[in-house]
């Protein structure tokens, strides 16, 4: 038994379903699913008992959960000593975007230099295009951008979401309606700013297409103070990315529903090249992070008000 094999192990096992486990783990079914029938082999016992719609661990299977849980956990805390007494060292440079993607890197640096205090990290933030560019540069050895990004150039793990909203002024009749849910059909007709890049504006037009219509822009920003600038002048309607739940005594924030759009945040890397220990490190650390936060046992606090949109969501 590796440890791969384990840790694959274990999510199908509290998922008790190939496709959610696949979606947890970043990976396509079919190769999970001979992990799994080739761990059933090597063990000479059947570890899940398969159905239509979901398995059926066996008691077998759930000997091998326990211990594996107890090695899994084990074999964490060993590599964090090891690396400890190393003294891991050095610069970790990462580029990121803005909207979410600073909260959700603070969560992991905060962690991450309490293990390694030794490291620094330097980060730069910018534009989306800009981001890339510094990344394939060499001036990042990380990025943390909105999806969608190159695939076929870059390797990544999705380690967030969250809503598009729009922002309004406490003055606005549609902030005075009430209630934090806007049909995107109110939006029709009003005066909108919407983020500039260009892949954006074309899915703001196709998101209003859905419903017949034509989005009424009034320009285009590519930061979020700007689409709170504009929103507390009543200038018109900002639509953009929750992004923070920090308030705002000007500003009212409604999360856009039928049909509602997400944004996906993902952590990535140059594809084919050579990673240093440290970068390899904290991905590994970011990944430990998410499945805790699965699992509910993060080290650090969620927001209390943390809203995720519902599975399957459209990205936009």
């Amino acid at each position: 038994m590796d440890l791969r094999a384990l840790r694959y192990f274990v999510v199908v096992a509290e998922e008790l379903n190939i496709t959610r486990a696949a979606e947890r783990l970043n990976m396509s079914q079919p190769p999970l699913s001979g992990q799994i029938k080739g761990l059933e082999e090597e063990l000479g016992v059947q570890l899940f008992i398969r159905g239509k719609r979901r398995l059926t661990i066996t008691d077998a299977g759930t000997h091998l959960y326990r211990r594996a849980r107890q090695l899994l956990e084990l074999s964490d805390q060993t590599r964090q000593e090891l690396r400890s007494m190393e003294g891991l060292s050095g610069n970790l440079n990462i580029s990121l975007v803005e909207g979410r993607a600073p909260y959700l890197l603070a969560r992991w640096i905060a962690g991450f230099r309490s293990e390694f205090p030794q490291v620094a990290v330097h980060l730069w933030n910018g534009s989306g295009d800009e981001v890339m560019e510094r990344l394939q540069r060499g001036l990042a050895d990380l990025a943390l951008v909105a999806a969608p990004y190159n695939a076929e150039q870059l390797d990544g793990i999705t380690v967030g979401r969250e809503p598009w909203v729009a922002i309004l002024s406490k003055q606005h009749p549609l902030a005075q309606e009430g209630g934090e849910f806007l049909p995107l059909r109110k939006l029709v007709g009003q005066p909108l700013f919407i983020p500039s890049r260009q892949s954006r504006i074309d899915a703001i037009r196709l998101w209003f297409d859905e419903l017949g219509e034509e989005p009424t822009i009034a320009g285009d920003l590519s930061n979020y103070i700007d689409a709170e600038a504009l929103a507390e002048q009543n200038a018109g309607i900002s639509i953009y990315p929750m992004t923070t739940y920090t308030e705002n005594e000007l500003l009212v924030k409604k999360i856009i529903t039928d049909s509602a759009r997400q944004v996906e945040y993902a952590l990535v890397w140059k594809r084919n090249e050579h990673r240093t220990e440290l970068e390899q490190e904290f991905i590994n650390y970011v990944q430990d992070c998410l499945e805790e936060e699965r699992r509910g046992t993060q080290p650090y606090r969620m927001p209390e008000r943390e809203y995720l949109p519902p599975e399957g969501t459209q990205s936009l």
